[in-house]
């Protein structure tokens, strides 16, 4: 099923949530392995591929935020207490947001800089948010590096708060998100 149901995600909102997360996870690997290896002639090109899939993830997240308005949120289990509901809804909020920020901190850096990442993989340029300055630049880069680090301890969290819920509580939460079928058999 492509939709979400009270108990289950649908297979779209799982695979928002694994392209998402792989991407992100990636994205945080590349970038710091972007900022750690030597200067070297070809570093604009790796920065442009992480730029590009920048932008990806941005468009991705607003469609994924966009299908989760339109789907129910499956329920949580009714015996969760409100202090875990609340925890819920404000990490995965925090997730939304500082995924949201740090491409578009890396969007401004893109566009501060000159020459500027806007070129998508060859084939069109993605319009800019601000326009060249090399002192502004260095700030956004500096804060989409921060963020990206927020959104790392974010992501730690969320598998925590996963792991909590598969081998302690065993309530299924965490189960819903790898496959329906696999949740609605174990229930």
């Amino acid at each position: 099923m492509i939709r979400n149901t009270a108990a289950s995600w649908g297979s779209l909102a799982r695979a928002f949530h694994w392209v998402l997360g792989a991407a992100i996870i990636g994205m945080i690997a590349y970038g710091w392995w972007m900022n750690h290896f030597p200067a070297r002639p070809d570093r604009f090109f790796y920065r442009s591929i992480h730029a590009d899939i920048g932008y990806l993830v941005l468009l991705l997240t607003v469609l994924r935020l966009l299908w989760r308005g339109v789907n129910p949120t499956p329920d949580l289990p009714s015996d969760l207490s409100s202090w875990q509901r609340v925890a819920a809804r404000v990490s995965h909020g925090a997730l939304y947001a500082v995924t949201i920020l740090v491409a578009v901190l890396g969007w401004a850096h893109s566009g501060a800089r000159t020459p500027d990442y806007s070129s998508f993989f060859g084939l069109f340029h993605v319009p800019q948010i601000t326009s060249s300055d090399k002192a502004a630049a260095g700030a956004y880069e500096d804060r989409h590096i921060f963020f990206a680090y927020v959104l790392l301890a974010l992501i730690v969290l969320h598998l925590a708060a996963a792991a909590f819920h598969h081998f302690v509580r065993r309530d299924r939460v965490a189960a819903r998100m790898v496959g329906a079928g696999q949740a609605d058999r174990a229930t």
